[in-house]
């Protein structure tokens, strides 16, 4: 079976991306890295894969607003490449300001490119935070992510990754089962206090989807925990198996089954 082909974007600031290259490596995907200006002069385009996955970072130093600048560049130069890769149902991964890019193009969470809906705003503490973090996936509409009864533990590093967004806006992504993922406190509930939630995202939101379940957006990084020893605890704990696995497995497998 052919693997599925992923393009890692990257560009001035970005880092993360050889991790999820590894990542999408391991679980059977073809990653290339592909800098924007490929994506710009056309030299390389994006309905020659089937994944796009936006790395973490600090893209163009993170200038104006974490993500902004590239969020930018995605908008005014390479629109209609990715609304034509959305309309032919490629998958979307934004990890940290990956995610921060999405949401800041209008992907996340509503797929309306041009139109922010929401923010990742500055850490509610006014620090960059750098721990590891529990975590819950939810009942969502991500096409590729199950939810699971154990919870997982990924590493955050971010200065802004606070979810805000008014009020209705928080109560219609709820409703719409769009929240992916939560921060939660050691019992496994989801929490506003910090450090267990390191940025006061509300409702405890670490990751969302769109409406399709096929773009999907978090702060914390799964691509730093895909084998045991990434994880400073793991002769303690005995993990069967790394937590950040799951998410590359589930959205290759995802494409091989749809052809």
């Amino acid at each position: 079976m052919i693997k599925p082909k992923v393009c890692i974007l990257r560009t001035d600031g970005t880092n993360c991306d050889e991790e999820l290259y590894y990542a999408f490596d391991k679980f059977g995907g073809t990653p290339e890295m592909i800098h924007v200006n490929q994506l710009r002069s056309k030299q390389r385009k994006l309905n020659n894969f089937q994944i796009l996955a936006l790395p973490g970072g600090f893209a163009y130093g993170d200038d104006v607003a974490s993500g902004k600048i590239l969020a930018v560049e995605l908008i005014s130069f390479l629109k209609d490449q990715l609304q034509d890769f959305i309309n032919r149902k490629g998958l979307i991964l934004g990890v940290c300001n990956g995610f921060q890019v999405l949401v800041r193009t209008g992907l996340l969470p509503y797929g309306n490119l041009g139109k922010m809906d929401v923010t990742l705003a500055q850490n509610t503490s006014g620090h960059f935070e750098c721990r590891w973090v529990r975590l819950k996936t939810e009942d969502s509409r991500c096409l590729f992510i199950n939810a699971r009864n154990d919870f997982i533990k990924f590493a955050v590093n971010h200065g802004e990754g606070k979810f805000y967004a008014e009020p209705k806006t928080i109560q219609e992504i709820e409703d719409e089962s769009l929240v992916v993922f939560r921060y939660t406190d050691e019992s496994g509930q989801p929490t506003q206090n910090f450090p267990q939630n390191p940025n006061g995202s509300i409702n405890a939101i670490a990751g969302v989807c769109d409406p399709t379940g096929r773009i999907l957006g978090l702060m914390p990084h799964p691509e730093k925990f895909v084998d045991i020893t990434q994880y400073p605890n793991w002769r303690r704990e005995k993990l069967k198996e790394p937590h950040g696995a799951f998410i590359f497995k589930q959205m290759i497998e995802f494409i091989k089954n749809e052809k």
